[in-house]
């Protein structure tokens, strides 16, 4: 079963990579401290407020020609804009 935080840490990856960014920078871009994703991989908690703030984040700074991992939903598209 794949949670929320898998998808959390797969999208944070995923912009990791498509902007040559450390999973420690987009950490720090998303919650201010660069230790926090490592800490969500190894069983640490996330709350709900904290987890819709990273993605939003994401999906609002998406490089342009990056595939957003298709298994997770993206925030704020529409299923209409997804189909486009």
């Amino acid at each position: 079963m794949t949670t929320l935080t898998d998808h959390l840490l797969l999208v944070a990856d995923r912009y990791g990579d498509a902007t040559r960014r450390s999973r420690a920078r987009v950490s720090t871009l998303l919650f201010n401290d660069g230790k926090r994703l490592a800490r969500i991989a190894l069983g640490g908690d996330l709350g709900t407020r904290s987890f819709e703030a990273a993605m939003a984040w994401l999906s609002e700074h998406w490089p342009d020609g990056a595939d957003w991992p298709p298994e997770v939903p993206r925030p704020g598209v529409s299923t209409k804009e997804e189909a486009a």
